[in-house]
């Protein structure tokens, strides 16, 4: 198996499990459908896309291509993009753990995730430019909007490869750690996810996703009604009730273990 979708309480996994180099191979679009649907039927609280072996991924297998009619390659795209849009359609918060080479479809597959842990020495790469082709599953429109205009051009047109350590600077990871911290950090985040207010999360990333399609007015007029579904919430009605009695004591709100309702 490609691909495969795995637990551990709240947090699940899905897992690049073709090394060493996780091709985007013909199987990898059922298997990643697959995953991804079995993540989302779930009830988990966090999601997890890591990889064995040395390298997150060398993105397309470029070698089943040639010789294919222009109409089966865009279905293999679109079936791609599919899976990688039904990533940020999760209402759960989203982790990339990235090592190693993340190469073309491999990095867009990191770039759908709210957050991307990349080692320092993770090399991620829009290498679609050398076969004359440009990004298809996303990454040039979400490092613009991650790093703007410019550096989504050089990226995509010069096919330039920057570091993990370039890629925190950027803003297009999250997290930039040593390759030996990568599990662990990756799991004191998802493990603080998994225990967070899930609902708030999913609200947080409907109201990005509405400034992403139409900017700041357009996620302003959505705020009020995504928010106002959280107010009568468990959690909600929880965190009130610990920051008043904090307030009432002149001290800091304490940390709450969140139950997702």
């Amino acid at each position: 198996m490609t691909i495969r979708f795995e637990r551990d309480g709240a947090v699940g996994s899905i897992v690049l499990a073709n090394p060493p180099f996780n091709r985007l191979d013909l199987r990898f679009t059922e298997a990643l459908r697959i995953a991804v649907h079995q993540a989302g039927i779930s009830d988990i609280r966090a999601l997890v896309i890591r990889a064995e072996g040395p390298h997150f991924s060398f993105g397309g297998e470029v070698r089943e291509w040639p010789g294919k009619d222009v109409n089966w390659f865009r279905t293999f795209v679109a079936e791609v993009n599919v899976s990688y849009r039904a990533i940020e359609m999760l209402k759960i918060p989203t982790v990339a753990v990235v090592q190693g080479v993340a190469f073309g479809g491999g990095f867009e597959l990191a770039l759908a995730c709210d957050f991307l842990i990349a080692a320092e020495s993770a090399t991620l790469r829009c290498v679609e430019v050398t076969t004359a082709m440009l990004p298809i599953a996303g990454a040039l429109q979400r490092i613009a909007e991650r790093a703007g205009r410019a550096r989504a051009s050089r990226l995509a047109m010069l096919g330039e490869p920057i570091s993990g350590r370039e890629a925190g600077q950027l803003g297009i990871a999250t997290h930039v750690v040593p390759e030996t911290e990568l599990a662990a950090t990756a799991a004191a985040l998802t493990q603080q996810l998994a225990a967070g207010p899930t609902r708030s999360y999913a609200a947080t990333r409907t109201l990005l996703k509405a400034w992403s399609s139409g900017g700041v007015a357009a996620a302003d007029l959505v705020m009020l009604d995504v928010a106002m579904e959280l107010y009568d919430g468990a959690d909600a009605q929880r965190g009130f009730a610990n920051t008043a009695a904090a307030f009432d004591k002149d001290i800091e709100p304490p940390t709450l273990v969140f139950e997702g309702k």
